[in-house]
């Protein structure tokens, strides 16, 4: 490769492009790490992105917010293809509400949920007073 001292900018923004955006979206997870985002669920709660991968085995790791009022309905989270994986252990309770409810866990304490999100129909209960967080942890299988 050329000195990239002597390269035109858009030469280096091709080597960047070619470099990195064929990564499974690298640079859309840099970029989003560390950074709190509206959870996907539109429904108040937020997530920061501590980790992630595609290889050699798929996965994110999530510190999870729910503020006062927040409340995430029933659903389920569909992935392409294999089996979707997650393990969320809560790090601090909302003082009222903030319960999470998922019909056929693979186990479930008080702090500690491990459950199929593709397969589980699951919700969080509205958050009456104090903030719920937990760190999440996503993995697919084949």
């Amino acid at each position: 490769m050329a000195n990239m001292s002597t390269l035109t900018l858009g030469e280096v923004q091709f080597w960047y492009h070619a470099r990195f955006t064929h990564r499974g979206g690298f640079i859309a997870m840099l970029h989003n790490l560390f950074r709190w985002q509206k959870g996907r669920q539109q429904s108040g709660y937020e997530k920061m992105l501590l980790a992630g991968a595609t290889w050699p085995i798929k996965f994110d790791l999530y510190l999870l917010r729910f503020p006062e009022g927040c409340e995430v309905p029933p659903h389920t989270d569909k992935v392409d293809s294999g089996k979707h994986y997650r393990l969320n252990i809560v790090l601090k309770q909302a003082k009222s509400g903030g319960e999470f409810i998922c019909q056929t866990p693979i186990y479930c304490s008080k702090r500690i949920k491990l459950f199929r999100p593709d397969l589980c129909e699951h919700a969080v209960t509205r958050v009456n007073s104090g903030n719920r967080y937990l760190l999440s942890i996503g993995w697919v299988r084949d």
